[in-house]
Parts: C-alpha cells; sequence; structure tokens
C-alpha cells in the first residue's frame, strides 16, 4: 500500500519551503517594526470560538471546519483562521488592561475545500490585530503595515489595495432594511444558501460566490448611501491617512462582511496571478467581537495573508550561504574531518561532511550542496599537519595548516 498525504495537503521542500520561510522572515522583521508582539494559540480550539464568531451560515462553519468530538467528548476544531482565536486568549488572559495591544500570529489554519492553485486544506497564515483603539489610525496603520510588507518581497506593483466601509451599527442596520427589501424581490434567484442566509444573516449574501447569486447582487443597493455622517467622515480620514503615506487603492462597494460584529473598514489585497484565489491580504475592523465572545466591548482591526500564496508570487529569493565541503579520505581523516567540522560550525561557519564515496563522488556532492570551498584530508596531509583548501569556483588550491583554516575561510575585517 502506497501512503499519501492527504488530499489538499502537501510535503513542503526546497525552494517552495524556502519561499514560505523567507515570506513568514519578512513579514516578522516588518511587523516588530510597528511593534507587534507574537502570540501563539492553540491549533484545536473548541468548536464554539468559532461556530459562535463565523455563524452557522458562514461557508467555514457549515462546509469547511475540520469539527469533531475529541474522545472526551467535547466538540473541538482545527483552527480554520487565526482572528477568534486571538479574540478568545484576549479574553482568557485578561489583556483588556494592556490596550492597546498589538499582536501578531502565524501559523497553520485548516479548511475542507476543494484544493486548487493558491488553496490548501492545511494552509499557513500571518496575521495582526491591533485591539483597544477605535480611532482610525489603527486601520491606516495595519494596512501600511500589509503594503509594506508586500513592498520589502517586492510585489506592491502586481497587487492591488481594495478598501470600502460598512459603516457603524446605525448604517449597517438601515442599509440591511433596504437590502432585505431588494433581495425578498428576488428570492427565486437566490441559491437554497442565500435563502437561508436572507433570513439569519442577508449581509453574508453579498459574500456569494454562487453565479446566480452574484448576478442578484448586482443590482443590490450600495452601502455608501446608507452611511451615517460619523461613517462617512471615518471612511475619508481613512483614505486621507493611506494618501498621505502613498499608498494607492481603490474602493470596491462590493467588498463587505457580512457578520455584525464587523464594522467601518473591509480591505483586501489582490492580484492577478493566482486564478480564482486573488485575495492574498485580508482584513477589517471588528469592533463587536470581543463582546460577542463574552468579554467587555473592546474594537479591533487586524488582517490575515496566505503565506503559501504570497510565497507562489515570489521570484527572487536571497541567496544562502554556500556551505564549506569538507572531503576526508581514508578512516583517520573521517575522524580528523569530524572533528574539523564541529570545531568550525562553532565558529559560525556552515559546513557538509563528505561521509562515504571516492575523491570523485565527494566532490560531485560538493558541487551539487553548492560549496564554493573544499577542505580535502588525506594521510599526506594529517601527517604535514595541513590541509589542502580548494577553490571550486577557479579550480586553484593551496595548503593551510591546520591551525590557521578558520583564518583563511573568513575574510578580513
Amino acid at each position: 500500500m502506497s501512503l499519501q498525504p492527504i488530499r489538499g495537503t502537501r510535503d513542503i521542500l526546497g525552494d517552495e519551503l524556502r519561499q514560505m520561510r523567507f515570506v513568514a522572515a519578512t513579514a516578522l522583521r516588518i511587523v516588530k517594526l510597528y511593534g507587534f508582539q507574537e502570540i501563539e494559540t492553540p491549533v484545536i480550539e473548541p468548536l464554539a470560538v468559532f461556530a459562535r464568531t463565523l455563524g452557522d451560515t458562514s461557508d467555514i462553519v457549515s462546509k469547511q471546519m475540520y469539527a469533531f468530538q475529541d474522545r472526551g467528548g467535547d466538540d473541538v476544531v482545527l483552527r480554520p483562521e487565526g482572528t477568534a482565536g486571538v479574540a478568545r486568549a484576549f479574553i482568557n488572559n485578561g489583556l483588556a488592561q494592556n490596550i492597546p495591544l498589538k499582536l501578531f500570529y502565524s501559523g497553520p489554519m485548516f479548511r475542507y475545500e476543494r484544493p486548487q492553485k493558491g488553496r490548501y486544506r492545511q494552509f499557513s497564515q500571518f496575521g495582526v490585530e491591533l485591539i483597544g483603539v477605535d480611532g482610525v489610525q489603527a486601520d491606516i496603520e495595519v494596512i501600511a503595515c500589509a503594503w509594506q510588507i508586500l513592498r520589502e518581497l517586492k510585489l506592491d506593483s502586481r497587487v492591488k489595495v481594495q478598501i470600502n466601509t460598512i459603516g457603524d451599527q446605525e448604517s449597517r442596520n438601515s442599509y440591511r432594511t433596504a437590502l432585505v427589501d431588494y433581495l425578498r424581490g428576488h428570492v427565486a434567484r437566490l441559491s437554497e444558501d442565500s435563502k437561508t442566509r436572507l433570513e439569519k444573516n442577508p449581509l453574508r449574501i453579498l459574500d456569494s460566490k454562487d453565479e446566480g447569486d452574484q448576478e442578484v447582487i448586482k443590482g443590490a443597493p450600495l452601502f455608501e448611501k446608507f452611511l451615517n455622517e460619523t461613517s462617512q467622515k471615518f471612511f475619508s480620514d481613512l483614505q486621507n491617512g493611506l494618501k498621505s503615506l502613498g499608498i494607492p487603492f481603490v474602493i470596491d462597494p462590493m467588498l463587505v462582511r457580512g457578520l455584525d460584529y464587523y464594522g467601518h473598514t473591509v480591505f483586501e489585497i489582490t492580484t492577478e496571478e493566482l486564478g480564482a484565489q486573488s485575495a492574498v491580504i485580508a482584513g477589517g475592523r471588528y469592533d463587536g467581537l470581543i463582546k460577542s465572545m463574552g468579554g467587555t466591548q473592546t474594537p479591533g482591526v487586524g488582517w490575515a495573508c496566505g503565506t503559501d500564496r504570497i510565497a507562489m508570487m515570489v521570484k527572487d529569493l536571497p541567496s544562502e550561504t554556500s556551505p564549506i565541503a569538507i572531503v576526508p579520505m581514508g578512516e583517520v581523516a573521517e575522524q580528523k574531518a569530524l572533528k574539523l567540522a564541529h570545531e568550525l560550525r562553532e565558529k559560525g561557519l556552515t559546513v557538509d561532511l563528505g561521509y562515504s564515496g571516492n575523491m570523485q563522488k565527494r566532490m560531485k556532492r560538493a558541487d551539487k550542496v553548492g560549496a564554493k570551498v573544499a577542505l580535502i584530508i588525506g594521510d599526506n596531509e594529517i601527517a604535514k599537519n595541513i590541509v589542502v583548501v580548494k577553490d571550486l569556483a577557479k579550480g586553484e588550491q593551496k595548503e593551510i595548516p591546520w591551525d590557521q583554516i578558520y583564518e583563511s575561510l573568513v575574510p578580513k575585517k
């Protein structure tokens, strides 16, 4: 029987893994410039954390979650996203006294979806949450942070920042009434999922990917016509702030979030290079989330990015440090080489040790691992207390006394 990875998961090797590590390392470096501190939440969470926050009419809860009962009979889930877990941790750990709080997270998430380019059932996500600030400065800052990460990755010319507003609670209530009135006139054309949402959470219909729903949505009233003065000013201030930072954006009036705890800013950064999976970063303001989970009223705004998706766009990776190859010939040389490799590694050098084979085979391995220098040790070299240092690019070699090997390999400053 051939054992294969579960559909929608994969082994990550070589350049793909290097790309993902590079994206994560770049994101880590930038979020630290903004003062974000790391938080790590469990991969497995109570089902209620997501069922309560994402809503039972969402695709994630109704179709995509890996939910099951553990051996103790508790309903648990592999986390499908990061924000709800951070909000739970905020409440459980009494972090309200530390606001404003800037947190970031990274790690695997799980959703049962149809695998396709840029979409996996286990995927890697990086995200930030700025909790405790109700002013638009927070929204501007988290978008600026996301934009700077993409600039550092040299992707800014290949993506588009899309923003919208869904206003405050008063504005959303007014809009919901108008939206329901409109949709009831087209209910026969709606998908079964959207018919259910019409009764429970009509704003979620605007997120529908069903082609029939999308045709109906095209004629729906626009949010902007129902924004009160407070909401209009918040959105205007957001735009002015982004312009002042030189961050290009477009307004997408169809960009929404369907849950009640979202408000004001919603945004996505998208690309045309990944097919249907166009969003690489998505976020927004969720002032009602923590209260909906049993905490005190606490504003928040954040975003999450698909590390896998962004990594697929990264082409130019920084060159890795070339290792130093040690090529021992003979049993005594093997022992000397092992000791030399240990000493050089302790001094911070990357060393690849040839374990077996004749000289030709070991030199081929040195080429394969990208070594620029080979240290050759045989009986003759041991007798003379030297090592042959060979420049693999130039083909030149020289004899170096054993106690001067490190100095010969490290350029003088």
